[in-house]
């Protein structure tokens, strides 16, 4: 069995509030109790060595998460997702352990789910007047960056986005850059309140459905 292992885990329900900070903390505490103690790393100050591979914002949920990490053992990689679930926190589901093929650098997109609410508007009118915004060649925000505050332009990002009208509210599927740029989807709802308002939801929700490399193929 190689050294480095592979986990893809469901993050949902209320344990979509759990900050990633906290997730990473709850990741080590499940495989203490699991049985199955992590490698640490060399030098003053060892830490375990799990590493999520794209770090979800608060609040957005995932039924394709992905996180590399080293055990000191051997693991039989079939029972490692039951013995896992069954120490997680609600809301969190060990899908698969694996030995990964492929480098985290080769995640290029996402495709997520999620909706924009409106309580006062009419979806129908949403949705055509969001699919007409997001046809545009480009949609320049400003946003944070490492750097500071700079303006980005989100659309190179942005592989196929559609909007369907709903009860109070438009849902969303779409394709997005997972890395080279990051786009956050919560930056779909950021851009609206920038540069078109009166199209700015009341409130949106996200979650990721799949993972995939820059040729569209599922990434694992």
């Amino acid at each position: 069995m190689s050294d480095k292992l592979r986990l893809r885990f469901e993050k949902t329900g209320r344990a979509v509030y759990i900050s990633h900070l906290d997730l990473m903390h709850t990741m080590q505490r499940a495989f203490n109790r699991a049985g199955l103690p992590l490698k640490y790393s060399e030098g003053f100050n060892p830490h375990p060595q799990i590493a999520i591979a794209l770090p979800l914002s608060v609040g957005t949920g995932s039924l394709c998460e992905i996180m590399d990490f080293k055990l000191k053992g051997e693991a039989n990689l079939q029972e490692l997702p039951e013995r896992l679930t069954a120490v997680m926190p609600e809301g969190i589901r060990v899908l698969e352990a694996y030995e990964p093929q492929r480098k985290v650098a080769e995640l290029k997109w996402l495709q997520v789910e999620g909706h924009f609410d409106y309580d006062e508007r009419d979806p129908a009118e949403m949705a055509a007047a969001l699919q007409k915004f997001y046809r545009q060649e480009t949609i320049v925000i400003t946003k944070k960056t490492k750097r500071g505050m700079g303006e980005t332009d989100i659309c190179p990002g942005i592989r196929e986005i559609r909007f369907t009208p709903g009860e109070k509210k438009v849902d969303i599927t779409a394709v997005l850059s997972a890395q080279e740029p990051t786009i956050n989807p919560e930056l779909l709802a950021e851009a609206l309140r920038q540069l078109r308002p009166e199209l700015a939801p009341d409130f949106a929700k996200f979650t990721r459905i799949e993972t995939y490399d820059v040729g569209m193929q599922v990434y694992r």
